[in-house]
């Protein structure tokens, strides 16, 4: 007769790496809804957005390493983007083998439109809980991103 052990069952609904992947694609996908709608812009393309918003001028594998996007996906939406004139790509100055991304005036003008929705959205979310601890969440958040870090 077979032991449970021999068996094991992974129960997702506490299986924490699920439960934060569901979490992510659940908060991603409300505040997606959002863009898509009213830009036509992906999740994947908003967060290249985003990145640029922050940090203008950065190579396409700045932008990988900064998101965690894929390498080939993240090509073909920023291809997309170029398309839609709401990025621009050059060569770099002290290296002419990378180019450099930026947001186009119109790329500006559609992150400027969302930033804001963004942290409407995010008042919204967070206010189940005190202030205390959402300072608590951020600061384990930051905490399980390190120690993940440490384990790859």
């Amino acid at each position: 007769m077979a032991n449970k052990q021999d068996n094991p069952v992974l129960r997702l609904e506490r299986f924490f790496p699920y439960r934060l992947s569901i979490l992510s694609n659940k908060v991603s996908g409300i505040i997606a809804d959002t863009y898509k709608d009213k830009f036509a812009i992906s999740i994947t393309e908003w967060r290249i957005m985003a990145v640029l918003g922050e940090c203008p001028n950065i190579s396409a594998d700045e932008i990988s390493a900064k998101t965690q996007i894929e390498k080939s996906i993240l090509s073909r939406s920023v291809n997309k983007l170029l398309k839609r004139k709401l990025i621009e790509r050059n060569m770099a100055q002290d290296d002419r083998r990378r180019s450099i991304i930026r947001l186009s005036a119109t790329g500006k003008s559609v992150y400027e439109e969302i930033v804001p929705l963004s942290y409407q959205y995010e008042r919204a979310l967070l206010e189940c809980f005190s202030k205390e601890e959402q300072s608590q969440f951020s600061h384990l958040i930051d905490r399980l991103y390190e120690h993940a870090s440490a384990l790859k």
